[in-house]
């Protein structure tokens, strides 16, 4: 498939299934197994969504192609992990998550834009920084907008 133009959109609520849908998917494509995920996947996400979006400034976008949705990415206020000490203007976290882009219409700038746009919204809520984890298909779309790694570490627990 040749180069697409893309329309891009801010989401609704009637959105927020196939955001969810996107999101399982995007998981599914990061290798996660199925068995993993929990059978009522679908109604924790849009309860996620519903709460992000009254108490966290919760906005997500959409790319589509022939009025067809083929992309979303959604972003928020970064929660924390812990309390925030800070005044907003020194630490106002925001928090970009689910990017995701149909397969078929990858590798044509579609994450790119839709990252933007979260960046955009974000900057445009005063946040003083953008947090998200990159899959490593993801690390080379994030690079190019300007994210830089950071130095979370982890230790994996046997359970």
């Amino acid at each position: 498939m040749g180069q697409i133009e893309a329309k891009f959109r801010v989401a609704h609520r009637e959105d927020d299934l196939i955001i969810a849908q996107h999101f399982y998917q995007l998981w599914l494509d990061n290798q996660v197994p199925e068995n993993v995920i929990i059978p009522d996947w679908q109604q924790e996400l849009i309860k996620f969504i519903e709460s992000a979006r009254s108490q966290l400034d919760y906005q997500a976008f959409v790319a589509e192609f022939d009025g067809k949705p083929i992309g979303s990415v959604s972003c928020q206020l970064f929660a924390g992990l812990y309390p925030i000490p800070f005044v907003e203007s020194y630490r106002k976290y925001g928090y970009i998550w689910g990017v995701y882009v149909e397969p078929e219409y990858r590798q044509q700038g579609i994450g790119t834009q839709l990252t933007q746009r979260a960046v955009n919204y974000l900057k445009s809520i005063n946040c003083t920084q953008v947090i998200l984890h990159a899959s490593p298909y993801g690390m080379p779309v994030y690079t190019k907008l300007g994210f830089v790694p950071s130095n979370e570490m982890r230790l994996d627990l046997e359970v």
